[in-house]
C-alpha cells in the first residue's frame, strides 16, 4: 500500500507513524517524532476534612518525542465518585497493590475509629471526558462513573482515631491508633489475626498536649513503616522520642532506640520540640529508612545507626515523606528522598551525603531539586503526594508524574525530571548566580522571596484540579486501558438479559 501524500506549496509532506520527512529541493530533513503517545489515566482519591472521600480521574494526552517529558501535555478531570466515608475528618487511606488485578483494594481510616473499606476499578473508564456523553452536574464538573467502585465494609476494632493503614500485601492490612495498637487484618474476609500492642509513654513532666487527658500523656501510634522482607517493622509513637522495632515473624518487641538528644537538635527540633517521630519510610531495598519530625528528619541505616541529616531551607514544617525510585535498571537509584512541606513546596535529597555541615557531626543530605506550587506562589500546605512511574519493562524511559493536595483543597499533577540533578549530582552546591537559568517557577516566572537559590525546579505543573474541600490526605495510581474484551463482554452480558440464557455458549467461546 502506497504512503499517503498531501502537497504544501512546494513541499511533500510523508505521513508516517514513527517519523516525518521533509522534501525541499536542497534534500530531505528526518525530523524528530511528533505522534502523539496513547494518554495516561490517572486515579486519584483524596481524604478531605469534610468527612468525604473525593475520586478524580485525570487523563493526561502526552504530544511529543519522548525527550519532552510531558511537554505539551493536555490534563481532563473529571469526578468519579464521592464517598460519605466517616463521621469525622479522613486521617489517612491505603491502596492495595496492584498485581494486574482488575480491581484493588481502598481502605481509609478517620477520626472516628473506624476503617472503611471500598472497592477501585483499575480500568479506565471508555468514556473520557470530552470524547463522549457524561452524567449531568449542578457543579458544572464533568463526571465518569464506574459500577466497580462500590463499598465493602467497615472495620471497628480500635478504640481511638486512626492515624496510618498500609497494605503490605493484597492478603494483609495493618492500621494504627491512638490506642497504642498495631492491628493485622486478613483482606480475604477482614479477620484480625493478631494485635501489636504499644506500650503507653509514662508523664515525666511532658506536656499533655491537645490529644492528652487532664493530668496524662499524649499517647498513640503517629506512623510504621514495614521492611520490604515483611519481616521487620519500624514505628514512631506520640510523646516518646524513640522509635521501636517489631519482628513481623514473632509479633514481639526487636528493641527500642532512642533518639539523643544531639541527633533531635541536628534535625530542627528545638529546645520546646515534642522530639517525636511524625513519619517514617524504608525505601524499596529496605538498605536505609527514614523518620521525619516535625522540621527536619534523619536517615538510618540498616543497622539502625544515623547516617544523615534532612534540613529544609528555608525552615518549614514536614507534613509527608516518601522515598522516590528513579531511573532504569542499569540505573537504579533508591537513595532519593522526597519531603513535602508547610510553604506548599516538595523538596528533593539525597540521602547518600556528599558534605558535611561544620555544626554537626552528621553529614547533611544534599537538595537536588524542588518543586514549587500553584507558579511559585505556596498557597497552603501539602498535606500528601504520590510520585507515579510509568517506565515500561524494557527499560524505555516515560514521563514520571507527581500528585500532590494542599489543605486547601488543590491538587496539582506535575511532569518530573530529576534525571539531570541526578546526573549533575556533584554540583549540586553551585553559586546561585549559575542556578538562575533552572530555578524559575513554573512556566518560567519568578520564583516567591525566601526559595533557596540553590536547589533547581524539577518539576513542570500539568494541570491543577479544585475540589471545594480541604484535603488530608491522598492516593493515586495509573489505570489501565479498557480492553475490547471486556468492553464486548459486558455488552453481551447486557444483551443476555434480554435475549435469554441461550447465548451464554456463545459468549463463552469469544
Amino acid at each position: 500500500m502506497g504512503k499517503r501524500k498531501r502537497a504544501v506549496g512546494d513541499h511533500l509532506i510523508h505521513s508516517e507513524a514513527a517519523s516525518t520527512h521533509l522534501r525541499n529541493g536542497a534534500g530531505i530533513i528526518k525530523q524528530a517524532k511528533t505522534t502523539s503517545q496513547k494518554p495516561v489515566t490517572l486515579q486519584i482519591v483524596a481524604g478531605t476534612y469534610e468527612r468525604v472521600l473525593h475520586g478524580i480521574s485525570a487523563t493526561i494526552q502526552v504530544e511529543g518525542n519522548s525527550a519532552d517529558q510531558g511537554n505539551g501535555a493536555a490534563v481532563e478531570f473529571a469526578d468519579t465518585f464521592l464517598f460519605n466515608a466517616h463521621d469525622s475528618a479522613v486521617r489517612c487511606l491505603a491502596l492495595s497493590p496492584s498485581t494486574h488485578q482488575e480491581t484493588i483494594a481502598l481502605a481509609s481510616g478517620g477520626s472516628d475509629q473506624t476503617i472503611n473499606l471500598y472497592q477501585l476499578s483499575t480500568r479506565a473508564s471508555k468514556t473520557r471526558p470530552g470524547h463522549g456523553p457524561s452524567l449531568p452536574s449542578l457543579a458544572g464538573r464533568k463526571i465518569v462513573e464506574n459500577s466497580k467502585n462500590r463499598e465493602l465494609g467497615s472495620l471497628q476494632h480500635h478504640a481511638a482515631s486512626v492515624n496510618a493503614l498500609q497494605f503490605p500485601t493484597r492478603s494483609k492490612l495493618l492500621s494504627a491508633a491512638d490506642d497504642n495498637t498495631i492491628a493485622v487484618a486478613r483482606t480475604r474476609d477482614w479477620t484480625i489475626l493478631s494485635t501489636i500492642k504499644i506500650p503507653i509513654p509514662k508523664a515525666h513532666g511532658r506536656p499533655s498536649g491537645d490529644t492528652a487527658p487532664l493530668g496524662g500523656a499524649p499517647s498513640g501510634v503517629n506512623d510504621f513503616a514495614i521492611h520490604p522482607s515483611m519481616k521487620l517493622m519500624v514505628s514512631v509513637s506520640k510523646g516518646e522520642r524513640c522509635m521501636r522495632l517489631w519482628n513481623l515473624v514473632t509479633g514481639k518487641k526487636a528493641g527500642v532506640l532512642n533518639f539523643e538528644k544531639a541527633l533531635l537538635q541536628a534535625a530542627g527540633e528545638g529546645r520546646w520540640g515534642r522530639g517525636e517521630g511524625l513519619k517514617v519510610g524504608w525505601n524499596s531495598l529496605g538498605e536505609e529508612f527514614v523518620v521525619g519530625f516535625e522540621k527536619g528528619g534523619v536517615v538510618f541505616g540498616l543497622d539502625s545507626k544515623p547516617k544523615g541529616i534532612v534540613k529544609i531551607s528555608p525552615p518549614s514544617k514536614i507534613h509527608q515523606v516518601r522515598y522516590v525510585n528513579y531511573g532504569n535498571n542499569d540505573q537504579f537509584r533508591p537513595n532519593v528522598l522526597a519531603v513535602s512541606t508547610e510553604d506548599g513546596r516538595v523538596m528533593f535529597f539525597s540521602t547518600s551525603p556528599a558534605s558535611s555541615d561544620l555544626g554537626h557531626q552528621l553529614p547533611i543530605c544534599p537538595a537536588i531539586g524542588e518543586i514549587v506550587s500553584d507558579d511559585g506562589d505556596p498557597k497552603g500546605r501539602l498535606k500528601d503526594f504520590e510520585i507515579l512511574n510509568t517506565t515500561e519493562a524494557g527499560g524505555q524511559s516515560m514521563p514520571r508524574f507527581l500528585v500532590s493536595a494542599s489543605s486547601e483543597g488543590l491538587i496539582f499533577i506535575w511532569s518530573l525530571d530529576l534525571a539531570p540533578s541526578l546526573e549533575a549530582s556533584a554540583s549540586v552546591h553551585r553559586p546561585a548566580g549559575a542556578a538562575k537559568s533552572t530555578n524559575g517557577g513554573p512556566d518560567g516566572k519568578p520564583r516567591s522571596q525566601g526559595v533557596s537559590e540553590l536547589v533547581p525546579q524539577v518539576g513542570r505543573l500539568l494541570g491543577k484540579y479544585e475540589t471545594g474541600n480541604r484535603i488530608t490526605c491522598l492516593k493515586a495510581f495509573i489505570m489501565t486501558e479498557a480492553a475490547c474484551e471486556d468492553e464486548r463482554s459486558a455488552l453481551d452480558n447486557a444483551l443476555q438479559l434480554k435475549g435469554g440464557p441461550e447465548d451464554t455458549s456463545d459468549d463463552a467461546s469469544d
